[in-house]
């Protein structure tokens, strides 16, 4: 029988494509910040003056911190009432300290996805500070405003949260320097015309000495000293993702029983669904949990299981 009770819709996730709290422009000082290694543009929107001011500063949150003060005054001075003050910019190599710098000294900080902003396509655009932080702030007042297709923030982490990725991506970084070093090795080998040698074989090195090609000469001097090389490095990266497998296995067995701790449930349930190890899924549970975000990524189902008794070859 159906019931007469009515269905309760689900509640849709904050995406973070568009601002939920309302934007009064009057009130509001905005500032984008085009983030450098050696300096930084500040770009803000101030109520009350004409002007969009621009001011390049070297990279230190203290003066930005004043900048916006100043900003703020003028406002005042103009005649209105600041009663919220956003910052925004793009992540990159600076990460997320500053966002939460800022939270902590009472401004909204937001970081913008780089590849939700939409750019010209032309080859030959200009493209310079001035304009990137032109292209910034355009995208913040639409996210705002609430308008969709402007940008898309990302959610910040804790620091607790940040320094959690970091044994999941050396291990990535490390793979990818692995596959390089191997990808080498067999380019090397082809030069003689040996194709079928496997460089990851543990006693490798102890067969490259004595290795015939096809015209029955051994590998010459100066080619075994570098393939020798080759494999002592491949031998100490594979030491390295060792110990990162291990360490995170020693910190999974000590968290909580899987019963009783919620985040271990949502952990093993998300490796079970996905058919990955635990592994990817401790590291994707933290930052899905955190943004409550939909994840519409297909490389999460791309991951290969992991192995849970890991060795070294």
């Amino acid at each position: 029988m159906l019931s007469n009770e009515p269905m309760e819709r689900p509640m849709k996730r904050d995406d973070l494509s568009r601002s939920l709290v309302a934007f009064d422009q009057n009130s509001t000082l905005v500032a984008v910040v085009e983030l450098g290694i050696k300096t930084w543009l500040v770009g803000g929107l101030v109520p009350g003056v004409n002007r969009q001011p621009l001011k390049k500063q070297k990279p230190d949150p203290d003066s930005l911190l004043a900048l916006l003060a100043r900003w703020r005054g003028e406002a005042i001075k103009a005649g209105h009432t600041i009663n919220r003050v956003v910052v925004a910019f793009e992540a990159g190599y600076d990460g997320f300290w500053l966002a939460r710098w800022l939270r902590a000294r009472g401004i909204e900080a937001y970081v913008i996805h780089p590849t939700s902003i939409p750019v010209s396509r032309e080859q030959r655009r200009a493209k310079t500070d001035r304009l990137d932080t032109a292209l910034l702030m355009r995208a913040v007042l639409g996210w705002l405003r609430g308008e969709p297709k402007h940008c898309s923030m990302v959610a910040i982490p804790t620091l607790a949260e940040e320094d959690a990725r970091r044994p999941h991506r050396e291990r990535e970084t490390l793979v990818k320097e692995q596959t390089r070093v191997v990808n080498r090795m067999k380019a090397t080998l082809v030069r003689f015309g040996i194709r079928n040698f496997k460089v990851k074989l543990r006693n490798a090195a102890s067969h490259l000495e004595k290795l015939p090609g096809p015209e029955g000469e051994l590998l010459p001097p100066n080619t075994l000293a570098e393939l020798l090389r080759h494999i002592a490095w491949l031998r100490m990266i594979r030491e390295q993702i060792w110990a990162i497998e291990i360490a995170r296995l020693q910190h999974l067995k000590g968290a909580p029983h899987q019963g009783t701790h919620p985040m271990m449930q949502m952990l093993h349930r998300r490796a079970w669904i996905m058919g990955i190890g635990i592994g990817p899924a401790q590291h994707r549970t933290p930052s899905s949990v955190r943004a409550g975000a939909r994840e519409t990524s297909c490389a999460d189902f791309g991951v290969g299981v992991w192995d849970f008794n890991p060795k070294p070859e």
